[in-house]
């Protein structure tokens, strides 16, 4: 099995008049294929997968999974409330080349959802699914937060391997390090976060900014393994405009325009997202070019 670590995007999905646009994924997997990326996070929140159909999903795993290298990961964004959606999504994504199943905490019964919910909830799934679980914890998106007393109990499943993080909580970063099984990955979920999530014991990120700085985003984690952790902060500090360009400020829209500036194909976001104005964009090319990115 693939190890759990490194830098991996949650790849973008691209549309052209609004349709599934294979080629232009294909384009895009051949250019990070050169680069030193673990491997790549299909149908999660950057990749509109709330405005994916089914099929849509896994045409997007198998389609990623023949064109990615051998050696990269391939994680799918199986996650929904239901139960027996979820496992019956996972093990379709697997059967076409997924290697985890990344799962979203179910969200809708926000009041009800709190540990004994989230415990019987990620136990069902990791027991029925072909492929390992990671959690995926988001809350400015779900409106729910799992607790580190709950990941920690989560992490003693026999295929329950790590969860993504998406919060800016360092502390919640730390607990989640020192409560939990010893070979339990933390994978942190915004670049913003890279830099103090590496020093509290994070193994890897799956980062927007990857989409479009993905050396950057590899040489922080470099630089910290090494211990240079005074050239590692400098080129944390050198993202953060650029992290908080393409995820809080502008979002889907403005991370795709990037990828249009930096080589890649971004395109427009599926509908009801609209694209990026005119305004938006000149700030979008400013910031590139402030952090040297084109």
């Amino acid at each position: 099995m693939k190890k759990l670590k490194g830098i991996m995007p949650p790849i973008t999905t691209p549309f052209v008049n609004g349709e599934l646009a294979a080629d232009k994924l294909q384009l895009n997997i051949n250019k990070w294929n050169k680069t030193g990326l673990s491997g790549y996070v299909v149908m999660g929140s950057n990749g509109e997968s709330v405005f994916l159909t089914r099929e849509e999903k896994l045409i997007l795993v198998e389609t990623t999974k023949k064109f990615a290298s051998p050696d990269k990961l391939i994680i799918a964004g199986t996650g929904s409330d239901s139960i027996k959606e979820t496992i019956s999504l996972s093990n379709e994504s697997a059967d076409r080349g997924a290697d985890y199943a990344l799962i979203l905490t179910p969200s809708f019964y926000k009041p009800e959802m709190k540990h004994n919910a989230f415990i019987k909830y990620f136990m069902s799934v990791a027991d029925s699914v072909k492929i390992p679980v990671i959690i995926y914890n988001v809350t400015k998106f779900t409106g729910v937060d799992i607790e580190a007393e709950t990941v920690a109990k989560l992490s003693a499943h026999p295929n329950i391997f790590g969860i993504k993080n998406s919060s800016e909580n360092v502390r919640q970063n730390n607990e989640f390090v020192s409560q939990s099984h010893k070979d339990f990955a933390l994978l942190v979920g915004t670049a913003s976060m890279l830099y103090s999530g590496f020093t509290a014991g994070a193994v890897g990120g799956i980062l927007a900014l990857a989409n479009i700085a993905p050396e950057e985003c590899i040489r922080i984690h470099e630089l910290t393994e090494k211990g240079d952790l005074k050239e590692a902060l400098d080129l944390q500090n050198r993202m953060i405009p650029v992290n908080k360009a393409v995820t809080a400020k502008y979002g889907v829209p403005g991370l795709k325009y990037a990828m249009d500036l930096t080589g890649y194909y971004g395109g427009e976001p599926r509908s009801p997202l609209s694209p990026l104005n005119d305004t938006g964009k000149e700030d979008i090319r400013q910031i590139l070019t402030a952090a040297g990115l084109i």
